[in-house]
């Protein structure tokens, strides 16, 4: 059985809910970054753990690896990204990617560029997601956010909340080609199909785009019936 090995933030290394929903056909492993807050500090302090566990995930039988934080991917800039899948490709020698590549792929998978924006972060934080999207030719139309940063809490953000945070994003934005919600640790899974009844354009989760990006690194089509747009491509 095809395996996939995901880099968590939190310190658990528990997989994430999402992967064996979608891909119950293959077996995914993980491992925690003990990551202590969604701060650049916090980013600082266990980014350059990364490769290492790569290669555990490697040892451990993975075939593909992915960073499932985007956050993590994209607080240091294109060249942060690139930085961090260079030092794991190096250390496993395997397919790898980033939650962030995953969320752009999946955007431009719509040819989505004008995006309404909702988020689990702080300020500071987003202004590092506003400039990474923008760098790569993204417009943001909107962003709305919950203002987190304990990993904890940011888990356990219920569906309606996120339902209301993503409309209300979307309707400061009307003109948007796509809704992106973003933090791999907000459980978007139930929502992803409301939203999209609801807003009629394409909503892209860092949690459910993550996973398809990272099944797709082993040849998987990433398609899963039944919850959303981008598993149906």
């Amino acid at each position: 059985m095809t395996t996939i090995g995901m880099i968590v933030p939190p310190a658990d290394g528990a997989v994430p809910p999402e992967p064996p929903v979608l891909y119950p056909d293959l077996r995914f492993i993980a491992r925690g970054l003990a990551l202590p807050e969604l701060t650049p500090e916090g980013y600082d302090s266990v980014i350059d753990h990364v490769a290492d566990l790569a290669r555990q995930l490697k040892d451990e039988g993975a075939d593909a690896v992915s960073l499932m934080g985007t956050s993590l991917s994209f607080y240091r800039g294109p060249e942060g990204n690139a930085q961090v899948l260079a030092a794991m490709r190096e250390a496993t020698a395997l397919p790898v990617t980033t939650m962030t590549d995953s969320v752009l792929e999946a955007l431009a998978a719509f040819g989505a560029k004008r995006i309404a924006v909702a988020t689990a972060y702080t300020d500071v934080v987003n202004d590092r997601l506003r400039s990474y999207l923008g760098a790569e030719g993204l417009e943001i139309l909107s962003l709305e956010a919950l203002s987190l940063t304990d990993v904890k809490t940011i888990q356990s953000v219920g569906d309606a909340d996120l339902i209301t945070l993503g409309k209300r994003a979307a309707k400061a934005a009307p003109e948007a080609e796509a809704l992106f919600i973003s933090c791999g640790g907000l459980r978007t899974l139930p929502v992803i199909t409301p939203l999209e009844d609801a807003l009629g354009v394409p909503v892209i989760s860092s949690a459910t785009a993550g996973a398809w990006g990272a099944v797709r690194l082993s040849g998987h089509p990433g398609r899963a019936r039944g919850y959303g747009r981008l598993f149906e491509l």
